[in-house]
């Protein structure tokens, strides 16, 4: 697969480390492109449901290509969210071509944009964070009802479906909800031109009118149901779809080592790549 070159690439809620992680689409699209800084916008670990002891060969091997596109030169920028909040506490550590922020701001052709995962603006994260607990192990539960499915539509050729995704309410309109008009707020009041961010699962491009100032609101999705990232090359944001040439069908690697030597494995990746 030969990978498209741009500027930047903004990928957010992986949720590595459970099953509802999509790790060979992942995958694909992070081998079809070349960035010069690529953004990991949050909620990449999912440390909610990481105790379960779940990390599969498929999403290991998008640890190796995210070090792969570290010895290659490519600035990776962790941002945290609120599934990854334990990483928080090392904010602006560097180690070698990858930084943990809590945040990032760019200036891009004289345009300043805002990029962070979102949650601090989720009233539900702060007020009540055990109901999202059950809300995300609800999902976790459902995720395996689909996979299940899903197994039993290959089979039969068949194509693949997303239960969570058709159970989600649609926003049809193009009005700005509270959590975007929030967002928005803060980006004109630190004279922002766009913001990124994540969170919500539900991929956005949209402008958001402020006293004063128009807001671009990119919202960069997900890599559960949606498969979206926002990239950024000649001087223009874009939400793009990913539309994977390699069919996320295909059967999976046979050779499955069990979950101590996934974790060894993963330990020694790091280790390589000067991580720990």
């Amino acid at each position: 697969m030969k990978s498209r070159k741009i500027e930047i690439a903004v990928l957010s809620d992986l949720h590595l480390a459970t099953r509802a992680c999509k790790a060979k689409k992942i995958l694909h699209y992070l081998k079809s492109i070349h960035p010069q800084i690529l953004v990991l916008n949050g909620d990449i670990i999912d440390s909610w449901r990481f105790s379960r002891n779940y990390f599969p060969k498929p999403q290991l091997k998008v640890v190796r290509q995210l070090i792969k596109m570290m010895e290659k030169g490519v600035q990776i920028f962790y941002i945290t969210g609120n599934h990854d909040e334990f990483l928080r506490r090392f904010n602006q550590t560097e180690i070698g071509k990858l930084k943990i922020v809590n945040q990032l701001i760019l200036e891009l052709d004289g345009r300043k944009t805002w990029i962070f995962h979102g949650d601090l603006y989720d009233h539900i994260i702060h007020k009540a964070k055990w109901l999202a607990k059950i809300g995300a192990a609800a999902y976790g539960l459902l995720t395996v009802l689909n996979n299940g499915i899903n197994l039993l539509l290959r089979s039969f050729g068949l194509r693949e479906v997303i239960l969570y995704k058709r159970m989600k309410k649609k926003d049809k309109s193009n009005q700005p909800t509270a959590f975007e008009k929030a967002i928005a707020s803060t980006a004109a009041l630190n004279n922002y031109d766009t913001v990124i961010c994540g969170h919500t699962h539900l991929p956005k491009d949209k402008r958001v009118m402020m006293p004063g100032k128009t807001i671009r609101y990119i919202n960069c999705g997900d890599w559960v149901e949606h498969f979206t990232a926002a990239e950024y090359n000649e001087g223009k944001w874009e939400l793009c779809y990913f539309e994977d040439p390699e069919e996320e069908n295909a059967p999976d690697d046979p050779e499955m080592p069990d979950n101590k030597q996934l974790y060894q494995s993963l330990i020694r990746e790091l280790a390589l790549a000067n991580c720990l």
